[in-house]
């Protein structure tokens, strides 16, 4: 704002109340709601959080939306208590503009979201990746190798394991310990930790495995024919740069997709 950067001042603005607040803390909050009644004083904490960020958020914003951010505001400022507010300012134009508190960050609850948020988007890329329905229920493990601490990750589980449950749509969700062995899975990595999706009954095995060998068949032939455009030396020699460069590009993507699905395969083919 200083330096007049509104640009890239509404871009992060924009980037938090989307990204932060209602991809993941509005998400995040809904078990809390559905549960009211078992935990009234955890979810009135939540309500007064949803509706502080968005009134903060609502200032923050005014400068550059001025018109709509005062009409929501007008909503919302009621809702909360007088006291987070200046008393004798009716409009959102005279309230004072939000200041960082950096006496409120807690980097252990910021890590263990941080956890949270990184296991869940593994878990949606293995959905996506093996084509399994959005609202079909399954269990994952998770594992990291014998030499490694598993302490923090076991108590985030356990902490969390609610919300686990409820945003990645789950059926169950468990530690694997080095005692057992894990069934043929889906494999993602958050950091040194594996989140495994058991693929047995997930899938229709045949149906799968004749639409991947169509799919690596007609990405095989698709890289053939770049690789002998590649290995004509007139083409190299005559063609543009940048086109050859794109090629060359094409190539490399071709190459990285074939390997991806033919891995796949082997794990579908492998199953029981």
């Amino acid at each position: 704002m200083a330096s007049y950067r509104f640009d890239l001042m509404s871009q992060v603005i924009y980037d938090f109340i989307w990204n932060e607040y209602c991809d993941w803390y509005v998400e995040l909050s809904k078990p809390v709601l559905w549960d009211a009644e078992a935990q009234p004083e955890k979810a009135q904490t939540t309500r007064l959080t949803l509706l502080t960020v968005l009134e903060q958020s609502l200032r923050l914003t005014h400068p550059l939306m001025p018109y709509i951010t005062e009409e929501i505001w007008q909503k919302v400022a009621p809702l909360l208590d007088n006291s987070l507010l200046d008393k004798t300012d009716k409009t959102i134009m005279l309230q004072a503009y939000p200041q960082a508190q950096t006496r409120l960050i807690d980097p252990i609850a910021e890590a263990d979201i941080d956890w949270v948020k990184g296991v869940i988007e593994g878990i949606r890329n293995i959905r996506g990746e093996m084509d399994i329905a959005p609202g079909r229920t399954f269990p994952v493990y998770l594992r990291k190798d014998a030499d490694k601490d598993t302490s923090e990750d076991q108590r985030r589980l356990q902490e969390n394991q609610a919300y686990l449950l409820k945003l990645a749509k789950l059926s169950s969700i468990s530690w694997l310990s080095d005692s057992q062995e894990a069934p043929v899975c889906a494999t993602q990595l958050y950091k040194d930790m594996e989140i495994l999706v058991p693929l047995a009954d997930l899938i229709d095995k045949q149906a799968e495995i004749s639409r991947l060998e169509k799919e690596i068949s007609r990405l095989d032939k698709g890289l053939q024919a770049i690789v002998n455009k590649l290995s004509n030396a007139r083409f190299v020699d005559n063609a543009p740069a940048e086109i050859v460069a794109t090629e060359r590009e094409r190539q490399v993507a071709a190459e990285s997709a074939l390997s991806a699905l033919q891995e796949k395969l082997e794990k579908i083919q492998a199953l029981k």
